[in-house]
């Protein structure tokens, strides 16, 4: 697939500086713009960005499409997010919202026209419940676009000796999981039809370009240990897209 928005975005200077300050995992606006390509969104779509971090999906979604977005994370202020939004001539097409997933939506059922997520939904994803319930809020004929970090394969017991320091992180051993693990989870969720999982390719650049993100001496410190310790051996970003039915 062509990059061209994520391309330009990045060479650009004020562009390359926002993605330094708002990445929260691998470039987010890359993961995107990969995630859109697999079906359509127009300017009078109303879109829920669910686990939005610090809006880099959201951003995307606005300037290359022109469309509505609520942009929803756990842990990030929305009055941040709005002033961000602000500052970057968005702020009319976003709605900044604090939401935890798990929870109920405040939300009508069929209100959306597209769930979308990056980065986040391995999080709160990891059970059977999850995609059913996301299911409700979207229209017939709209679409869930999902990506993740994740595994070529389950590493079940025999988790690799250099990635053992990793694995003993519950959170990491959890969220973590192999793509057929996650294809075997979503094939049991009803009313959609599964357009694309896959691998997504723009993987490497996406993480290249967050831990040269990263201060080598801050508390993410341990991200460059893990990915060095992989060496590009294990890990891949899964993407899901299912249309609802």
């Amino acid at each position: 697939m062509s990059n061209k928005f994520s391309d330009k975005f990045a060479a650009d200077e004020k562009g390359f500086a926002l993605l330094q300050e708002t990445m929260m995992g691998p470039n987010g606006i890359r993961q995107a713009e990969e995630l859109a390509s697999h079906f359509t969104i127009t300017k009078d779509m109303r879109i829920l960005d669910l686990g939005s971090g610090m809006g880099l999906s959201s951003l995307y979604l606005v300037q290359e499409y022109g469309a509505n977005v609520f942009a929803a994370d756990l842990y990030i202020d929305p009055t941040e997010n709005y002033e961000r939004f602000q500052s970057l001539g968005i702020a009319d097409k976003i709605v900044p919202l604090m939401l935890d997933a798990t929870q109920p939506l405040p939300f009508a059922k069929r209100y959306f026209d597209v769930i979308f997520s990056v980065g986040a939904y391995n999080i709160f994803g990891d059970n059977e419940e999850m995609l059913p319930n996301l299911i409700s809020y979207v229209k017939k004929g709209g679409y869930i676009a999902v990506a993740f970090p994740g595994l070529k394969y389950d590493f079940g017991v025999n988790v690799p000796p250099e990635m053992q320091s990793f694995w003993d992180v519950p959170e990491v051993a959890k969220t973590v999981r192999g793509i057929e693990w996650w294809k075997n989870l979503f094939s049991k969720a009803a009313g959609i039809e599964i357009v694309n999982i896959s691998e997504m390719a723009c993987h490497d650049i996406a993480w290249k370009e967050y831990l040269a993100s990263i201060n080598p001496c801050g508390e993410d410190k341990w991200t460059l240990d893990m990915m060095a310790a992989e060496d590009g051996k294990y890990f891949n970003t899964i993407q899901l897209i299912a249309k609802v039915i």
